[in-house]
């Protein structure tokens, strides 16, 4: 027989070990209850609000819990296996070790919440809220992270990936390239992609094929060159037109040269006694030496020499 509990006030109740498989418990209030062990398998929590309740042990495998609230809540070593945990409140819950694997965790409040140790494989957590949650040797595999922000959660480059993980554009937009490399490595995110995080910033330097360097002597044809780079469907910076109003050049310039893949040098008599180009190509010397790959191209357009000491 299911029990129905629809709308109970079970404040303070002890229900430790109690079977409540299957039961009813639709906008139940059970504030502090003592619920260690209960069996809830496929129960129905929706709207249910179990505040500071003590859920350590219990199983709720494929149980709903809809829009219900955990805030506060013990449930260690609890089984959420399969449940549906959308819209509920779980900020500052000590959730270590519990099993949510497969779970749904869509719009779930996770904020200061205790996850770690937590099995979190095959979940789907998407546009949740995990400031300040902790996910210390957390368990992932197989596990969507979908628009979220991961930049204030501890313990991701100690997370522990039991095989791949979909981390979306939108989650890596909104955590600022904050996420550890390491955490991004063992979800399979691929090392080329991770190189250029930084051009999907909320402030994003965008990546471009090159970068033109050159003094403002030479503009008309550092101009000529960038429209023809770019009508031949190559990406490059070029300060005129992608240097916004307002921008610290200097800052600019340092910010993009990190991320662009080529330096056109124009090498004129003027070019080689500007500060500006010096600084840029020695940025391009030192990417080179860590890289291992060729980074500056000069391009002459005069009868002027530049030597430069690559070592």
């Amino acid at each position: 027989m299911k029990v129905n509990l629809k709308e109970a006030d079970l404040t303070g109740a002890v229900l430790a070990g109690a079977n409540l498989c299957q039961a009813s418990l639709d906008q139940a209030v059970l504030l502090g209850a003592r619920m260690q062990r209960a069996n809830l398998r496929y129960a129905r929590l929706v709207g249910a609000v179990l505040r500071g309740a003590d859920l350590t042990g219990a199983n709720l495998y494929r149980a709903a819990i809809t829009a219900g609230s955990l805030a506060d809540a013990t449930v260690i070593k609890a089984d959420f296996t399969e449940s549906n945990l959308t819209a509920t409140d779980l900020a500052g819950a000590d959730a270590r070790e519990a099993q949510f694997a497969g779970a749904t965790l869509r719009r779930t409040d996770l904020r200061h919440a205790n996850l770690s140790h937590a099995h979190l494989c095959q979940a789907f957590i998407m546009g949740s809220y995990v400031a300040a949650a902790d996910f210390t040797e957390a368990w992932v595999g197989e596990t969507i992270f979908a628009d979220m922000d991961l930049s204030d959660v501890k313990g991701l480059e100690s997370v522990q990936h039991k095989a791949p993980s979909t981390v979306d554009i939108a989650t890596i937009y909104r955590s600022k390239a904050s996420i550890p490399d390491t955490f991004l490595r063992g979800a399979g995110v691929p090392q080329n992609f991770m190189t250029f995080m930084a051009s999907l910033t909320v402030a994003p330097v965008e990546f471009y094929s090159c970068f033109i360097s050159y003094s403002s002597a030479d503009h008309a044809f550092a101009e000529r060159l960038h429209a023809d780079l770019q009508a031949h469907g190559v990406r490059c910076w070029f300060a005129p037109e992608d240097m916004k109003i307002g921008d610290r050049m200097r800052t600019k310039i340092d910010d993009t040269i990190k991320v662009y893949d080529k330096l056109l040098l124009i090498l004129s008599t003027t070019s080689v006694q500007s500060q500006w180009v010096e600084h840029e190509v020695e940025a391009a010397l030192a990417k080179e030496r860590g890289s291992g790959t060729t980074v500056l191209f000069p391009i002459r357009i005069d009868d002027s020499v530049m030597t430069v000491e690559s070592g």
